[in-house]
């Protein structure tokens, strides 16, 4: 049985397409049934619609709570059936209400080896420390900034000096990564790395 997922992004939504590619070639055993943006105006929006696939964007600041826009989110995650969430540059913690709705089935990329540079600007953050090593994380989504139990690590050198090879580098493994974790999650063929 195909695996129905929602990617959240709120950027270019590169992560997503890389997804969308590996469905198509057959490389993810899934659907994308819907993207949830918190940027009306993001590309993802684009892109989503380049491959006739709804959308659900939202103003955070148009709510009372983060509590009623999740809510809002449950509701039509709930009318596409999705099974499991995808954050793919998503910016916005999830809160207690989502988390609940959706306990052990939403999944983060992170462009490190957390629990190294968690949060905004990782790469950033890497470069700055100078480290030779960085990587790219998928986790788990808990409440916590980038803490959730860990499914899979991947290594990526530092480019000294050079942010924009180093993100590329990042950025070529994580949509490698992404997507076989995702397919060995989704065939309950993973366990976790702690």
């Amino acid at each position: 049985m195909t695996t129905k997922i929602a990617v959240f992004a709120s950027g270019s939504g590169s992560n997503f397409q890389a997804i969308q590619q590996a469905i198509e070639d057959g490389k993810l055993d899934a659907r994308i049934e819907i993207v949830v943006t918190d940027k009306p105006d993001a590309y993802v929006v684009k892109r989503a619609g380049n491959f006739n696939i709804a959308v659900f964007s939202f103003v955070a600041k148009q709510y009372a709570s983060k509590a009623d826009y999740e809510q809002e989110i449950i509701d039509t995650l709930k009318e596409h059936e999705v099974d499991w969430i995808i954050l793919a540059g998503y910016m916005r913690l999830i809160g207690s209400t989502l988390l609940s709705a959706f306990s052990n089935r939403i999944v983060n990329i992170h462009p490190s080896l957390l629990p190294s540079f968690p949060g905004k600007d990782a790469i950033g953050q890497a470069m700055e420390h100078g480290v030779k090593v960085t990587g790219v994380t998928v986790h788990f989504v808990d409440e916590g900034m980038d803490t959730g139990p860990i499914l899979s690590q991947a290594a990526v050198e530092v480019v000294d000096g050079d942010r924009s090879a180093t993100e590329a580098r990042i950025h070529a493994v994580e949509h490698e990564l992404y997507t076989s974790t995702l397919q060995k999650l989704f065939k309950n063929e993973i366990k976790l790395v702690h």
